[in-house]
């Protein structure tokens, strides 16, 4: 029989091994006992797998629940069932999960452990699994300095005395395969520390499903189909592709209209119905979510998530989730997700002080706390969190098709010093300030998805001066593919927010931004970020009365849109939104009854067609072969005038008037080789609610006169704060 202090210790929940125990053992003698703890349990009666007859009954060693009797004349293991009948008077008849053996592999191990792993998520977490006619969950998790690792959840009473799990020693990995846990289980972590504290339970860092908030549980699902990569997708993404994205809080897009799951939330399928065809409409060629993720509180949009391999269950299942993916697809759009890989909040049930110790973050609070949003700092260093953060940016391209990641708050994980007064930061190794454990993740990331997800790409949101940042790995640079011009967004909205009166005095600001534009591969970012916390909405930065603010956006948005770089417009800016975004609100649509915002949606979408149709102005954003300023010094009357160009030989003259003063008979230098313009697009058309002044359909022909350094040059008609776009004609 079982010794005192080992009873004790699985009475107690503090037994080390728990696997050397419980189940089917053979004694000193060579006799078998076998032993299960069942909490709960009236009787508990031995069935012989093969024949389910009835072998004997276990006696009840103690009273919480622990079981366990001889097996006469039998000295070989055998397959077994226990029948159980339960205090309330039910019964079933289980396998036990302590006549399995180890579940994880050898080279599985060795690969977590030293962080090569390229799929940790194929073995961590929750996987069914069946054995023989046998189905069930094999859980597994990292936990190296826990003293005792237990599954608990609705299958067990949520006690962690009924399923302590395995520790597989060389890799800090706890495991066990449960059998009867189904998909739709809900289950957490109980943890005991080294210290012998037991911890708040634990969701699973690596689940593909959460519960519903304000539950935090785990909840066992299916890992997703690998999907084949989109076929558009290598040519969708480069860098001469035009690339016009939608960011989207899929909360406050539209509300759901069948029973949402949370609040008003759409669900998946809702989403798929509307928001791909209504993207694809206003010609946008990708669409951008915030954080999908699964995440606590409504009010961080995301981007404090705790479950970055769970989709928020606020929307529905994850399968659902891949039908919006796919029906994106089939309008033509790729998907883009916000990633947020630099940090994580504190709460209980989260990744933070995992198994008792700093396992996923940083010790010290100079590396490891985020002051600007009270969260945890990733440990970039420590080889299994760098496995978990690469694993997952994989997971996300290969597992349900999405087409790339914007990496969220670039800067903060690059610098030691970000966001920290001298003396409350740690330089790195050779006393500098940048994070060379974070430098060298991002350049693993970007290598493993080029290599692995041919065609994906990653965005840096960094606003920091940093090198390289869309520099490939081989030429010294951090290997994304694309970095928002945060400098360009400031400056130039900044301009566009002064009177018109004072703009001559703030022209560099349009101008300053060419300076440094090939740079990087560059997106123009209007993201949610400009529209909350009091900057008001985009028509709101606009000054002037009702019709100079709407003039004042068309001429800006018309300007982005000429302007070198692949465009991104936050979801509401694409039909002037009146106020600034709330989270807690739906998109007000009903501004479409008015004709301005309908003509700015108007404008958007005719803005993304001739994007899309004139390789001028995208097949060389991101070169300075694609750009020549025409007019960038004339700062009294406001003007800007601008060449996009093609390697074959295609242009657009660009031209915009930020005055409220109409410019006649503006004589322009053009290039040599085109003997006339006209007009393919003007911001001040009634069509998007302007006054209807410009060229129409007029052909202005070049003149052999000289200016601004050029010997051909147009009479053009500049519309009050417009911006137009000029298209070469045969004569």
């Amino acid at each position: 029989m079982l010794n005192e202090p080992d009873v004790k210790a699985l009475i107690e929940a503090r037994h080390t091994d728990p696997f050397s125990v419980l189940g089917l053992h053979a004694d000193a003698d060579g006799r078998l006992w076998i032993r299960a703890f069942l909490s709960g349990a009236k009787s508990v009666t031995v069935l012989d797998a093969s024949s389910g007859k009835p072998l004997l009954a276990l006696l009840l060693r103690h009273v919480d629940g622990l079981f366990e009797m001889h097996i006469p004349r039998r000295r070989v293991r055998f397959d077994y069932r226990l029948r159980v009948v339960w205090a309330d008077g039910s019964s079933g008849v289980y396998a036990d999960a302590y006549n399995y053996g180890p579940q994880l592999s050898e080279d599985d191990l060795r690969a977590l452990n030293h962080g090569t792993h390229l799929r940790p998520y194929l073995v961590l977490g929750a996987h069914a699994k069946q054995f023989d006619t046998v189905r069930g969950v094999c859980f597994a998790v990292w936990a190296p300095n826990a003293k005792r690792v237990s599954v608990v959840g609705n299958f067990n009473s949520w006690d962690g005395r009924r399923h302590p799990m395995r520790l597989r020693h060389q890799a800090g990995i706890w495991e066990i395969f449960i059998p009867h846990v189904a998909e739709g289980d809900f289950y957490k972590f109980e943890i005991v520390a080294a210290n012998g504290d037991v911890l708040p339970l634990k969701a699973d860092p690596y689940a593909f499903a959460a519960q519903l908030r304000p539950e935090t549980a785990s909840r066992v699902a299916a890992l997703p189909d690998a999907k084949s990569l989109s076929s558009y997708r290598l040519q969708a993404n480069s860098r001469h592709s035009p690339v016009s994205i939608y960011e989207v809080h899929l909360g406050s897009w539209k509300y759901g209209t069948h029973e949402p799951i949370a609040d008003k939330y759409p669900t998946w399928d809702e989403l798929a119905a509307s928001l791909p065809a209504y993207a694809a409409d206003l010609g946008f060629t990708h669409i951008e979510l915030m954080p999908v993720s699964e995440h606590p509180f409504d009010g961080s949009w995301g981007y404090q998530t705790l479950g970055l391999f769970a989709l928020s269950a606020r929307f529905g299942t994850p399968e659902g989730f891949a039908r919006f993916v796919d029906a994106c697809h089939q309008r033509g759009l790729g998907v883009l997700i916000d990633w947020v890989p630099a940090h994580f909040p504190s709460d209980a049930h989260g990744l933070a002080v995992f198994d008792g110790s700093a396992l996923y973050e940083y010790a010290d609070p100079r590396e490891g706390f985020h002051r600007d949003w009270n969260t945890l700092i990733y440990n970039f260093g420590r080889t299994e969190v760098r496995n978990f953060l690469a694993g997952n940016a994989l997971f996300w391209m290969e597992r349900y098709g999405v087409d790339g990641l914007r990496v969220d708050a670039v800067a903060s994980m690059l610098y030691r010093d970000y966001s920290r007064d001298a003396g409350e930061w740690i330089p790195n190794a050779n006393g500098g300030r940048e994070n060379l454990e974070a430098i060298s993740l991002f350049k693993s990331i970007n290598e493993i998805v080029g290599k692995h997800a041919a065609g994906a790409i990653t965005v840096a949101e960094e606003s920091t001066a940093f090198p390289g940042v869309s520099a490939p790995t081989f030429a010294g640079g951090l290997g994304f593919h694309y970095k928002w011009n945060m400098g360009w967004m400031n400056d130039t909205l900044r301009y566009m927010s002064e009177d018109p009166i004072h703009r001559k005095f703030h022209h560099d600001k349009m101008s300053f931004g060419l300076v440094y534009a090939f740079s990087e591969n560059f997106v123009l970012p209007i993201s949610h970020d400009e529209v909350v916390h009091g900057k008001g909405s985009m028509l709101q930065k606009m000054p002037g009365d009702d019709w100079q603010k709407f003039a004042n956006l068309r001429a800006y948005y018309g300007f982005m849109w000429g302007h070198p770089g692949k465009k991104l417009l936050f979801m509401g800016q694409e039909f002037a939104q009146p106020f600034e975004w709330n989270h807690e609100a739906e998109l007000p649509w009903s501004v479409l009854n008015d004709s301005r915002h309908r003509g700015i949606q108007n404008l958007v979408r005719d803005l993304n067609k001739l994007y899309r149709e004139k390789p001028a102005l995208h097949r060389l954003d991101c070169d300075a072969a694609g750009f020549e300023w025409l007019v960038s010094d004339d700062a009294t009357t406001s003007v800007f005038a601008s060449l996009r160009k093609d390697e074959q030989g295609n242009q657009v003259i660009v031209i915009s008037n930020f005055t409220p003063v109409p410019r006649e008979n503006y004589r322009l230098g053009v290039p040599d080789g085109v003997d006339g313009w006209v007009e393919a697009l003007n911001t001040d058309s009634e069509h998007y609610g302007g006054s209807n002044l410009g060229n129409s359909a007029r052909i202005l022909q070049a003149e052999a006169a000289a200016v601004n350094g050029r010997s051909r040059s147009i009479i053009v008609n500049l519309p009050p704060l417009a911006t137009l776009f000029l298209v070469p004609v045969k004569l």
